[in-house]
């Protein structure tokens, strides 16, 4: 399998929403938001277009990346700059083919060589952790609410990137959906049907 990473264009948009749309689909609720996510991203000024990728197989978008500064908040109300990537989306159909791996380590790499200090994201420890993420409870960074748990993980993009950088972690609105823009964002896609599933319990 031959995959081909670049950066994505404005003409992939249209095509990078469905995918994200067909790889979250009932994935954590009925339907999804992440489509509506990625295409707000884009239009925000906490979007990276420099780490915004997409993956091609056999001359077809499979997968993306997308990236978003956001910040650490410290006791004296100082804000730390670091980034976030998410959604990271591939086709149900291509997954478990090493896409979203190869995905985040092109992009880790470029990240790092940009100067950003460290990745803070929400996700599956059992498979961010084989990138180098740990809990960010080790870096005495918790959530906007305060809280840890081993799903918020950090990764210093370089050696004591995060020394001295405790606090709570800020991320851009962006990822706070409004359900009536979603409805009418939804729209613009075929119609799919929404179920209740088992990974929504997970």
């Amino acid at each position: 399998m031959s995959i081909i990473i670049r950066l994505e264009n404005e003409k992939d948009y249209q095509e990078v929403e469905n995918l994200t749309r067909e790889a979250f689909w009932d994935l954590y609720q009925p339907g999804c938001t992440e489509h509506l996510i990625v295409h707000n991203i884009r239009k925000g000024s906490s979007f990276i277009p420099e780490l915004d990728f997409v993956a091609i197989l056999e001359d077809k978008i499979v997968g993306n990346i997308i990236y978003t500064k956001s910040t650490v908040v410290d006791k004296d109300n100082n804000e730390h700059g670091v980034i976030t990537f998410g959604p990271i989306s591939v086709l149900p159909s291509c997954q478990k083919q090493g896409i979203g791996s190869a995905l985040i380590a092109h992009t880790k790499k470029l990240a790092q060589a940009m100067g950003y200090k460290a990745i803070i994201i929400f996700g599956s420890p059992a498979y961010y952790h084989q990138f180098g993420f740990e809990s960010a409870a080790n870096f005495e960074i918790s959530t906007a609410e305060g809280a840890n748990f081993e799903a918020f993980m950090a990764l210093e993009l370089s050696k004591g990137g995060l020394q001295g950088i405790t606090g709570k972690f800020s991320a851009d609105p962006v990822f706070e959906v409004n359900q009536e823009e979603l409805e009418s964002f939804e729209k613009e896609f075929p119609y799919k049907e929404k179920h209740v599933t088992d990974t929504q319990f997970k």
